[in-house]
């Protein structure tokens, strides 16, 4: 797809630069998230230096790329640098369709098992950096990546369990809406989101949005729309959302 930029670990080197990511000491400190995902950060947005993780969560209740793609997208349509690690399952249309800027976007399904190389050489040239988190990282590995983000003024995204995150964003809850008695299509899913962290956001909140799509605004109280059909997200059903490219 034209505008998405495929690279792997032995070429990156040479391709990331230290430009598109801000001084860190400048003025463009967090860079902006849709305005119903703000509650959930403690400085409203994603702020440079930080590691904000994507919990994948129970299977049943997915929703985790969607979130994930949610989260990136209006920094990415500000003018953001965003890369993708390790997810060779990523769909560009989808993340197109979320509002991600593809010609903005890099992709790295495959690190290899110097994924920790590949992701520290994006994070000095990156203003956001995601990756699926292989298995379990050692505290000492996550330590350093979150180290040298901070450096850099780069924002980490770590798509799995993390330790350390600053903030934790988690889907708890969902529901699918589009089918009817025997007919229609999945359009969108309401879902919960969960935000637990440290410092500033050592508070709990959560908010209730529509995932996926262009359109992503806060749910009404459910009292309002009880006559919404609604369903339950069959596991299957999560790659009408995020497929191959």
């Amino acid at each position: 797809m034209a505008g998405r930029m495929v690279v792997g670990s032995a070429a990156l080197a040479g391709l990331v630069r230290p430009a598109s990511a801000p001084d860190p000491a400048g003025v463009d400190r967090v860079l902006p998230v849709r305005s119903e995902l703000t509650g959930l950060l403690p400085h409203r947005g994603l702020r440079r230096g930080s590691t904000i993780s994507v919990a994948t969560g129970r299977p049943r209740r997915g929703g985790g790329t969607s979130l994930m793609l949610a989260l990136l997208a209006e920094a990415s349509r500000a003018g953001s640098w965003c890369a993708v690690v390790g997810v060779p399952t990523f769909g560009a249309g989808a993340a197109a369709e979320a509002g991600l800027a593809l010609d903005r976007l890099a992709l790295v399904p495959h690190p290899g098992p110097e994924w920790a190389t590949v992701v520290a050489a994006l994070i000095d040239g990156v203003d956001v950096v995601v990756v699926a988190v292989p298995g379990t990282v050692s505290a000492s590995v996550a330590s350093r990546l979150a180290a040298r983000a901070r450096q850099r003024g780069c924002v980490l995204v770590p798509y799995g369990r993390w330790a350390g995150a600053d903030v934790t964003l988690q889907v708890v809850r969902g529901a699918w809406e589009g089918l009817g008695p025997g007919r229609g299509r999945l359009r969108r899913r309401e879902v919960t989101v969960s935000a637990r962290g440290r410092g500033a956001a050592a508070r709990p909140k959560e908010v209730t949005v529509w995932l996926p799509g262009d359109d992503l605004t806060r749910i009404v109280p459910r009292a309002a729309t009880a006559a919404r059909p609604a369903v339950g997200a069959p596991r299957r059903a999560a790659l009408a959302l995020v497929g191959p490219a």
